[in-house]
């Protein structure tokens, strides 16, 4: 806003900004900050990046958010939910899909070195990554209460956060807007979007452009992903085939809440859980991390804890130069999030987070309440609207099994429309994938293999009449980097450190 330049309009414009700012902040926002330096990295953020908080109702939603490297006023705009619940948005921001990523093969203690990531999603879409709910990672409430979350309140909570960002971010209620998760958030994503249909047939404001979601080895059926464990076991060659079938006859297929009475069904699982209590279960071609925590619950212990573990690690020995594990880069952020110099610079408000955790457990096994254990029925619901809805699973993930996903999705009964093919990086199949769609919704669902370097994809079909730039018909996501889920991640050629990352399914050329 320009000051009109005579002094007796001063009162006039001082009120008026005093209105929009009282405006903004009923509505629960004021303006983020804009950050061009972190403690760790060298020089001026190549990326804008904003933090912030949004309230909602009570609560305070600690937000980072990155703007398109591209063009941002027509790429899409994203909304990252980390898994947990309870973890923190710092988890995606840096071994997901952002723009930094921690220097793992030159620490040596003290605060991490942040380098470049050149592989981001923010390349070439803008994307939010939230701290939901109330209680992870910065974000905070002024009421007790408030920290009691269900599944249900998390999403409603999600919802009114982004209505409520758009109104101090009006230049993107026309770009589309997409969902992106992963984990346990995929059991909130579907009933997010359906929040934010239902809001924009109700006519809320700021209208939210919702195109679809992305989400990986989502976590949609309990039972079903619990069941699924264990002929995925068999289909890897963790368990016999006389175990498996043994405990498919013992069990009849059921092998979650089994009755006590049913000895002959307990000890095949018994036998079971032998087997593969040494997997890592996120990918059981890793090897299975050390836990890195510390068994003390005074804090200063466990940031000892952390600090020491980190060096053992994470500085190469003779003895573990090769050994490497996905949770050693977690003792990193923590250290980072925890530095005051860091929190000064993203604009933490001081005095509200003590302690900065990447998951709270302490949220996720005693505050939160879990009320939805299969969210199928949301994504049925959604196939009558006209999203575009993107699955990934890797074929190691024994958490949220392949086979548990692939069956929930032929569980809605929509039409194939590319019948199950592999799908092909440089030449060589990185996974499969079989395409649905009715009445102009489509799904894609995807299996990756965690082995295979790729490029992630994202392809929109255009609507008839449309041009390629109205429909956005491709979000130029051509970040060559290993192509994960969830915990999953790979090596690409010619580069020791592994990279986290979505999937999808087109190799961009």
């Amino acid at each position: 806003m320009t000051i009109m330049p005579f002094i007796y309009r001063k009162s006039i414009v001082v009120c008026f900004s005093l209105q929009f700012l009282f405006f903004l902040f009923v509505n629960g926002v004021l303006p983020g900050s804009i950050v061009e330096t972190l403690p760790g990295f060298e020089g001026v953020l190549p990326f804008k990046l904003e933090t912030g908080y949004v309230s909602v109702n009570e609560s305070e939603l600690f937000y980072l958010f990155v703007e398109s490297q591209g063009k941002p006023q027509d790429d899409p705009l994203f909304v990252y939910l980390a898994g947990g619940p309870g973890c923190s948005a710092l988890t995606a921001f840096f071994f997901q899909v952002g723009p930094l990523i921690f220097n793992t093969t030159d620490y040596h203690g003290g605060l991490p070195e942040l380098l470049y990531n050149p592989f981001s999603w923010t390349k070439t879409a803008s994307i939010i990554f939230v701290d939901y709910p109330v209680g992870t990672g910065y974000s905070y409430t002024t009421s007790s209460e408030d920290y009691h979350m269900t599944d249900t309140t998390s999403a409603k909570q999600v919802h009114q956060f982004l209505r409520n960002w758009l109104i101090d971010h009006p230049e993107f209620t026309e770009v589309p807007f997409f969902v992106a998760s992963d984990s346990y958030a995929g059991i909130i994503t579907p009933i997010v979007a359906k929040e934010i249909f239902n809001g924009n047939e109700a006519g809320l404001q700021p209208q939210i452009n919702l195109k679809g979601f992305v989400s990986g080895s989502p976590h949609a059926d309990t039972a079903l992903e619990l069941n699924s464990g264990v002929p995925f076991a068999y289909r890897l060659a963790l368990i016999s085939r006389s175990l498996y079938e043994s405990a498919k006859n013992s069990c009849k297929g059921n092998y979650v809440d089994v009755d006590p009475s049913n000895a002959p069904c307990l000890e095949d699982l018994e036998k079971i859980n032998q087997c593969v209590e040494q997997i890592n279960k996120d990918n059981i071609l890793d090897s299975k991390c050390a836990r890195l925590s510390s068994k003390s619950n005074n804090k200063e212990q466990s940031r000892k804890f952390l600090k020491e573990i980190s060096q053992r690690f994470l500085v190469p020995s003779p003895k573990t130069q090769d050994y490497w594990c996905q949770n050693f880069e977690y003792v990193l952020v923590d250290v980072w999030a925890n530095d005051e110099s860091v929190r000064d610079a993203l604009h933490v408000r001081r005095g509200t987070v003590r302690t900065w955790y990447r998951c709270n457990s302490f949220l996720k096994d005693v505050l939160y309440t879990y009320d939805v254990f299969n969210a199928v029925d949301y994504y049925q619901n959604l196939t009558r609207t006209g999203l575009q809805i993107l699955i990934y699973s890797g074929d190691h993930d024994m958490v949220v099994p392949y086979i548990s996903t692939e069956k929930w999705i032929n569980s809605l009964n929509i039409t194939v429309d590319e019948v199950w093919r592999p799908w092909f990086v440089e030449g060589q199949v990185a996974g499969y994938t079989v395409k649905y769609t009715d009445y102009g919704f489509r799904l894609t669902f995807a299996t990756v293999k965690v082995t295979q370097p790729s490029a992630i994809c994202i392809i929109l079909v255009p609507e008839p009449g449309r041009s390629k730039v109205e429909a956005n018909e491709m979000i130029d996501f051509c970040t060559y980097r290993g192509l994960v889920t969830l915990q999953l991640s790979t090596c690409l050629d010619g580069v020791s450190k592994c990279l986290k990352g979505g999937s999808i399914i087109i190799h961009c050329k």
